[in-house]
């Protein structure tokens, strides 16, 4: 499938509803370490293009970045790690989201059941707790409440290491914006991880669209 830029793609879900931490992009450093003064110190700086969909494990993620000469040097690091079959790219900058745990979630198109909201415990946790649910498409706020309730991690959503216990009505509030882009049928799957809990409220801090394959 083809994708969206991060960038794109935390404009489509950011329009449905889903709380997202500040970004903005730049094609050039100096840009980028503008843009990130604006939005504030730290920040996280990515390579962005639409070819891009593993940053990551590409290590085209900077993170922590306290400066504009920071910002400026990781972009020229992260623009000369380009290749050509990336096509074109910017920068993106965004806030640092400060919390202690994580979700994933976000929509797929399953082949039986049609498209599904899917709610799961990420990062470090994420593969030794295998703790992911699913509900139809769209969701009404009885079907988010039930996936929350769903997880078998409970105690992970209450307090939890001196943070408060996660806003129910903030997560459900996300899974619904997740849900109504089921209806948009130019979009194959939509992939929020991770979705950090800070100060009780979730906050996609990355987001990948899938686009439907029309052939």
């Amino acid at each position: 499938m083809a994708t969206l830029s991060e960038s794109g793609s935390r404009g489509v879900v950011a329009a449905a509803g889903v709380a997202v931490s500040d970004w903005a992009v730049s094609p050039d450093p100096a840009g980028a370490a503008s843009e990130a003064a604006r939005i504030g110190f730290p920040v996280a700086a990515k390579l962005c293009g639409p070819q891009i969909a593993h940053k990551t494990e590409r290590g085209l993620v900077r993170l922590g970045l306290s400066g504009v000469a920071e910002v400026e040097a990781a972009g020229a690091e992260l623009l000369a790690a380009a290749a050509p079959e990336d096509g074109d790219v910017e920068l993106l900058v965004s806030t640092m989201v400060r919390g202690n745990r994580e979700l994933i979630a976000g929509l797929v198109r399953d082949e039986s059941f049609g498209p599904c909201v899917m709610l799961g415990i990420g990062g470090v946790l994420a593969e030794a707790v295998a703790d992911v649910a699913f509900r139809l498409a769209p969701l009404d706020r009885s079907d988010a409440s039930d996936l929350i309730g769903s997880l078998r991690t409970q105690a992970l959503l209450g307090a939890f290491r001196g943070e408060p216990a996660v806003d129910r009505e903030a997560l459900a509030d996300t899974l619904c914006a997740l849900g109504s882009l089921a209806h948009d049928q130019t979009i194959g799957s939509v992939d929020l991880n991770p979705l950090i809990i800070s100060d009780g409220r979730p906050v996609a801090v990355d987001a990948l669209v899938e686009l439907a394959d029309r052939t």
